[in-house]
Parts: structure tokens; C-alpha cells; sequence
């Protein structure tokens, strides 16, 4: 695929995944290991391609790599025509529990591939495979439009939370190259912006793999909205002088009582606006939350390549030998978070019986496709 011209701000961003032709499509993403430097789109046409991108961080972010799965299902179940009993069950069940050990924590993977599951099962007997994979494709464009919507939503909600003339700290990217289109935390800026209001984002690098520096900075400026980036270790000071009045991070998965996984360094910016008496709040869609488990205790944490460390980009920064510690996500307290910016609207205050009453409508759905077996 050609390279776009990175040289000037398009106020117009690419769309990060999109289904490409008909049920024998593919799926283009852009590449978001090449940025900022590099505009580039990869074609995934099978699903061995889409386990790829999800692991290596070439479509990341919990609403984006639940979109690339359930496309991903489709492409896994690509000219399969045995008609033979249960076997297109078993296929598809077969691809749902590869895609599943693609990432571990971010529980969008998993609600999308238990949909793309739940919109077949009892019909696999009843319907020829070209059907039945069009139903596929047909349920992931479904969650696609769905992801769209609720960030354009949990924008126009998170919008409220900043003050003209305020300073706003992220970290990680939880913007549209996180989603389908408009991001969760970032949507709270683009739709400040959009209302007019004047603002100033101090923005992480988000180390070991900069996705704040690589991925927000660049989002940022491709809106034209006021930024400035800092090392994950500034962020204190920032705070102490005086520039920070909110903080708003995305989450790839959040507990029944509110605690939430994050990229790493979350917990640490939520202690630091803790001491300083500065809101936290996270932004997220409905499908981030996992109420089926009661705290953070029993959310699965990620451990990467140590050498994502030791040699970042390529970079040897570290002695031969020395032990690393790598995980992707950290848990913040409930305690610590002031509120959930949905596409439902502000939960606070942040308790499971607020959260449970918030998703009242979403959750039941979400309960039957988590039984899906």
C-alpha cells in the first residue's frame, strides 16, 4: 500500500480497520508500528495475518482489536464449504479460540468474538457455510458501526469534564486509532475542540513502546489541538506547577467494581492526581466492562517481550543479561477514578452499584454472550 504525506496536519485521519469488498473480503489497517513517521496500510487477508496484528501491536487498542477479531472470524472462516455435520461449528470454533490467544487483557477481544459465536449458534445446521459467513461479516460490521457511535457518544459526554482554558493529561492512545472512528479518551478532546472550546492536552510518551508519543502526539496534531508531550516521569511535576486540571485515560478492561486495566503507568498517574486533588476519570464503551469479574485481583496481565526494554526500536539501552519485568497493564484502585465517561453518559460515583445500574440495558446481552461455549 502507498505511504500518505506526513508533512502537514489533514484534519482528516484515516481510518484505522476497515472490511474491504464483500463476504470474500479483507480487512486494511493501518500499520500503527510505522507511525509517526509512517502512513502505511496492511491488508490482512487471512486470519493468521489478523492474530499477527493484533499481537504485534499493528492495530491495538481494546474497541480496535475487537473490531479486528470478529473481522478476523470472518477471514477464518474464508471459503469453507463443508457441509458435513458440525463441521462449520467446529471451525469457527476452532478460530475464536485461536484469535483468543492473540492479546490477553483487553476484554473487547473476547465480547466481539463471543457475538460473532452467539449470531450463528443453532443456525450452522440450518443454513449453507456462504450464509453463515455472511452473518459473520454482517454482525462485525455490526460492532464496527456500533463502536462508532458510542465514540462519537462518550465524546459529547466527556466534552463537558473540560474547562475552557483548562490543561488535560493522557496517557497511552485512546483515540481513533484505538476505535472504529473518534477514540474514547481522546473523542472527550476532539469534541471539546469541535465545541469550541480552548484547551491544552499534555500528553505521556507511555513508555517501553511510546504509543503516546507515536500515536496521540501525532492524533493531536492531526486535529490541531493544543499539545504539548512529556516523559511518563514529568507528569508529577506538570501536576505540581499547576497545568493539569483533569486527567483522562481509555481502559482496556474494567471489573464490576470499577478497577481498571490499563496501559502501564495508569496506576501511577492515578496516585500522582490523587496527592495533587486533581479528577481522573476513564473513558470507555459499555463492552470494556467486564462485570463478570468482581475486582481487578482477576484481570489477566499481559507480559511482553523483555527486549521491548532492553532494545527498544532496535536500540540496545540495557546490559546483556539483565532480568526484565514487562507488563502491558497496570490496575488502578476504584477509589482513585472519579468517574466513567460512557456512551450511556458520566458514572459516578464509581461503585459496582452505580456501574451495574448504569449498564443495566447492555449487560444482560453481554451475560448471554459470555456463555457461549
Amino acid at each position: 500500500m502507498p505511504e500518505a504525506d506526513l508533512s502537514e496536519p489533514c484534519r482528516s485521519p484515516p481510518r484505522t480497520i476497515a472490511w474491504i469488498g464483500d463476504s470474500h473480503g479483507f480487512v486494511r489497517i493501518i500499520d500503527q508500528t510505522l507511525l509517526p513517521t509512517r502512513l502505511e496500510y496492511r491488508d490482512c487477508r487471512t486470519v493468521e495475518e489478523i492474530w499477527e496484528a493484533i499481537r504485534m501491536l499493528r492495530v491495538r487498542g481494546a474497541p480496535a482489536i475487537g473490531i479486528a477479531a470478529a473481522m478476523g472470524a470472518v477471514l477464518g472462516m474464508h471459503g469453507f464449504t463443508d457441509r458435513t455435520r458440525g463441521a462449520y461449528w467446529a471451525r469457527l470454533q476452532e478460530v475464536v479460540a485461536y484469535l483468543r490467544t492473540s492479546r490477553p487483557t483487553a476484554v473487547n477481544l473476547f465480547w466481539a468474538l463471543d457475538r460473532m459465536q452467539r449470531c450463528v449458534q443453532g443456525k450452522t445446521e440450518q443454513l449453507p457455510p456462504e450464509q453463515l459467513t455472511r452473518r459473520l461479516l454482517d454482525e462485525a460490521l455490526g460492532i464496527e458501526e456500533e463502536d462508532r457511535r458510542m465514540s462519537r457518544a462518550i465524546g459529547m459526554h466527556g466534552a463537558a469534564l473540560i474547562g475552557n482554558g483548562s490543561g488535560v493529561l493522557t496517557h497511552c492512545n485512546a483515540g481513533g486509532l484505538a476505535t472504529a472512528d473518534y477514540g474514547t479518551a481522546l473523542a472527550c478532546f476532539f469534541a471539546a475542540a469541535e465545541q469550541g472550546r480552548q484547551f491544552h492536552v499534555w500528553v505521556d510518551e507511555t513508555r517501553p513502546l511510546l504509543q503516546g508519543a507515536r500515536l496521540t502526539a501525532w492524533e493531536l496534531r492531526e486535529r490541531g489541538i493544543n499539545a504539548t508531550l512529556i516523559c511518563d516521569s514529568m507528569a508529577a511535576q506538570v501536576m505540581r506547577e499547576g497545568k493539569v486540571q483533569a486527567v483522562i485515560v481509555g481502559a482496556d478492561r474494567i471489573a464490576a467494581n470499577g478497577d481498571t486495566a490499563n496501559k502501564i503507568g495508569t496506576y501511577g498517574l492515578a496516585v500522582l492526581a490523587h496527592a495533587h486533588d486533581i479528577p481522573f476519570y476513564v473513558a470507555a464503551p459499555s463492552s470494556t466492562f467486564d462485570l463478570s469479574i468482581p475486582n481487578g485481583d482477576a484481570i489477566p496481565i499481559e507480559q511482553r517481550d523483555p527486549r521491548e526494554v532492553t532494545h527498544g526500536f532496535g536500540q540496545q539501552t540495557a546490559p546483556d543479561g539483565i532480568r526484565v519485568y514487562n507488563p502491558a497493564f497496570d490496575v488502578t484502585p476504584a477509589r482513585f477514578i472519579d468517574g466513567f465517561v460512557t456512551e450511556r453518559g458520566l458514572i459516578q460515583p464509581v461503585t459496582e452499584r452505580a456501574i451495574r445500574a448504569a449498564l443495566a440495558e447492555f449487560w444482560p446481552v453481554a451475560q448471554q454472550e459470555q456463555a457461549v461455549t
